[in-house]
């Protein structure tokens, strides 16, 4: 600024004694010639102070060297900034942020200083905001997208970039479109769009897609940011990665459906158990007394072989039901899977080329036997209906270790070391579809009449009976891997039992009959009387316990039903053991729906009949557990 204010001295204060930033003149050697109210106000003196002053009385230690230097370079006709940012300190010792704007001028003909003195304490307080916003946005763990009202991007933050694998460069300017994985229809961002154009914050679920093709799903809130003039000028979109948190709902939502049905499958299977034990029951009796040229032995044998497979398919039912009793006992997977090879080999025919790929030194598991068998069976026979054309099956087992990560992905998994079981095919694979239904009771890809939709759903319910955990890895075109996780057992596995002669299964013990269904109970009767036994029945555990008190003799077995209105046969055999300690207990059913207290009998030696049972097993049975030592509640042989 080139001028002299000494010939217009009046006309100068006029303009700046009540300007909005502070102005000063300031002479050789560093005097102060002029300064306005607002100058004072903004180092908090008063104007009569002012002029007591010096550059370096009011410029901050660290900063006075640069504004005299630059103060001398002026005044002696040096180009120097005239513009620039330093720090001043008031009266009372703080210091305040400003920017010079400084020019050559003339005071009363002598060269002098002109400096507006602009205060910046507002501007860097708004300044350290929007530093502290843009750091808690960029550093935030959610991702954050920021448009401008057309939807192109002016803003990613970092997150952003983990979450997608784009890098900020490769999206600013673009559509977030970029990430639509064709999951949602034209209606849905029409519906999103309405929203926000209404100036309404959206809030939904996207399943959006990553620069390398994966899915993902976010929660995200979008809303428009308003500026001075009331109009959109941007659109905020905070978002959080839930694929997590929605693949362990759909599988504790798949898990609560299968419990659902069930039990529903359950209480049909105990049912339809006592009616198949006695048609066939009834079907060995009829069988034995006709000769082998009778002509209606053939439609008996008929019946019998129905009733055969139909109690095969009730423990289809069950075994997904997670209702059968099942009697686990310790043993080592590489042995089951060994002695299955042969039968596994006929089952598939001789196009599947089956691989074994045992773990040495595997650890023992406790289970059932029978139906791990069955496990391995039907994972067999589905790996060969997906390989038409012929493939490799691969059975692998291997102690794992399942950590704590793993365990947060799946629903009802413990941490800690298992042993896993592998069954994969080199077969046409499955989609995302297909595998989301593959366990669910009756669900087929076969046609109609080819398969029952029980074999996977069968699976399903014995592992998980059976305190596993079952994962499945399938695409198409690229074959299907079922992996089973048991928990390892630390004890020694269980040795094989020998079989109770079958010649000699006869008696005159005294046995207790407990059934409710009493179609069973009549037929169960005839067959242990038909072998000499003293046969007292009842017809649930209130009666039983009433006999049991009023019954003169001794009562040697109790043979009683598991499932039983008002009591079962858990709780009676609890209530008999003060009342008739001499008894031992035989129990029977198809189904229970208390497995923990199953359990416990099982611990404690408990013998077990499996329904629907035929007129042999009931005698073998009951004539083993007679001639068997009693055992105490813990197991244990029981003191005479």
């Amino acid at each position: 600024m080139q001028g002299d204010f000494g010939h217009n001295e009046q006309c100068f204060r006029a303009l700046v004694d009540n300007a909005n930033d502070g102005i000063v003149v300031i002479g050789s050697p560093e005097v102060l010639l002029y300064t306005n109210k607002r100058a004072a106000e903004v180092l908090g003196y008063s104007i009569e102070e002012m002029y007591n002053l010096r550059i370096k009385d009011v410029v901050y230690p660290d900063e006075a060297d640069k504004v005299l230097e630059r103060f001398h370079g002026r005044m002696a006709g040096l180009t120097t900034p005239h513009q620039y940012e330093t720090l001043m300190v008031r009266k009372d010792g703080r210091s305040v942020p400003v920017e010079f704007t400084a020019s050559i001028t003339t005071w009363r003909g002598n060269p002098a200083d002109f400096v507006i003195i602009r205060d910046l304490t507002e501007r860097k307080k708004i300044e350290a905001e929007r530093d502290v916003m843009i750091a808690v946005v960029e550093q935030a763990v959610e991702p954050i997208i920021i448009t401008n009202p057309d939807a192109a991007i002016v803003y990613v933050n970092r997150a952003f970039e983990k979450q997608t694998g784009y890098t900020r460069e490769e999206v600013l300017g673009k559509r977030p479109s970029i990430l639509q994985s064709g999951r949602h229809d034209r209606a849905f961002y029409e519906r999103m769009w309405g929203t926000l154009l209404k100036g309404e914050a959206w809030t939904g679920v996207l399943v959006n897609r990553r620069k390398d093709g994966t899915l993902y799903q976010e929660e995200t809130v979008i809303s428009p940011i308003r500026d001075a003039d009331g109009r959109i000028a941007n659109y905020v979109a905070i978002k959080l990665d839930v694929t997590r948190e929605r693949e362990l709902e759909a599988q504790l939502r798949q898990s609560q459906k299968m419990e659902a049905v069930g039990r529903l499958a359950g209480g049909v299977a105990h049912d339809f158990n006592n009616m198949l034990t006695v048609i066939t029951g009834y079907s060995e009796f009829l069988l034995k007394r006709l000769s082998e040229s009778d002509p209606i032995r053939s439609e008996i044998s008929a019946i019998r072989q129905a009733g055969e497979r139909a109690a095969g398919l009730t423990r289809q039912l069950l075994a997904f039901s997670r209702r059968q009793v099942l009697a686990p006992q310790v043993l080592n997977l590489n042995k089951v899977v060994s002695e299955m090879e042969k039968m596994l080999g006929r089952l598939i025919g001789e196009d599947v080329e089956i691989i074994m790929v045992l773990g040495r030194g595997l650890s023992n598991v406790k289970a059932d036997p029978g139906q791990i068998e069955q496990v391995v069976m039907n994972l067999a026979v589905n790996a060969r209906d997906a390989m038409p054309e012929g493939g490799k099956l691969t059975i692998e087992t291997a102690d794992v270790d399942l950590s704590e990560a793993y365990v947060r992905e799946h629903v009802g998994v413990v941490p800690g070391r298992h042993v896993m079981l592998s069954v994969s095919d080199t077969g046409h694979g499955m989609d995302d579809e297909t595998r989301s239904h593959i366990f669910e009771p009756f669900f087929t890809t076969k046609e109609v009449g080819k398969g029952t939709g029980l074999g996977l759903a069968t699976v399903y319910g014995i592992v998980r009976q059976s305190g596993g955990h079952i994962e499945i890895e399938s695409s198409p075109g690229k074959g299907t891997s079922f992996k089973i996780y048991f928990p390892k057992a630390e004890e020694e596995a269980t040795p094989g039992q020998e079989s109770v002669p079958s010649e000699e299964l006869r008696g005159t013990e005294t046995i207790l009959l407990v059934e409710d269904d009493p179609t069973v109970r009549v037929f169960a009767g005839r067959v242990l009387r038909d072998r000499g036994y003293a046969v007292i029945e009842a017809g649930n555990g209130d009666e039983a316990l009433l006999v049991a008190k009023n019954h003169a003799g001794p009562i040697d077995l109790v043979v009683t039903d598991i499932v039983m209105p008002r009591m079962g046969g858990l709780a009676l055999a609890e209530s008999l053991a003060a009342l008739r300690p001499e008894a031992k207990v035989l129990y029977m059913s198809g189904y229970t729906d208390d497995m923990v207290g199953w359990s416990r009998a099982l611990q404690s030696g408990a013998a077990f009949l499996q329904k629907p049972f035929t007129p042999e097993v009931l005698a073998l049975k009951a004539r083993a557990v007679l001639d068997a030592p009693k055992k105490a509640p813990d197991g244990t042989p029981a003191k005479p």
